[in-house]
């Protein structure tokens, strides 16, 4: 049975490059993606965030999920 809680690793280098490639920084992906610097941080240091915080990233970096996923 699936919970909110599920998770999926996050790859910093594949979301870093993707800011890169669209001349963004961490705070224009936290303004777009709605979610604070500090849950940021901790997502790129540990790879770890629920699914919808995942589907946050994404869209902010206008990616499908699966590419910026290990």
């Amino acid at each position: 049975m699936a919970t909110s809680k599920s998770m999926l690793a996050v790859s910093a280098k594949k979301v870093q490059l993707i800011m890169a490639e669209r001349c963004m920084n961490p705070y224009d992906v936290c303004s777009k993606a709605e979610i604070s610097y500090p849950s940021y941080q901790r997502i790129i240091k540990t790879g770890n965030c629920k699914l919808s915080t995942l589907g946050k990233i994404a869209k902010a970096l206008n990616v499908a999920v699966t590419e910026i996923i290990e």
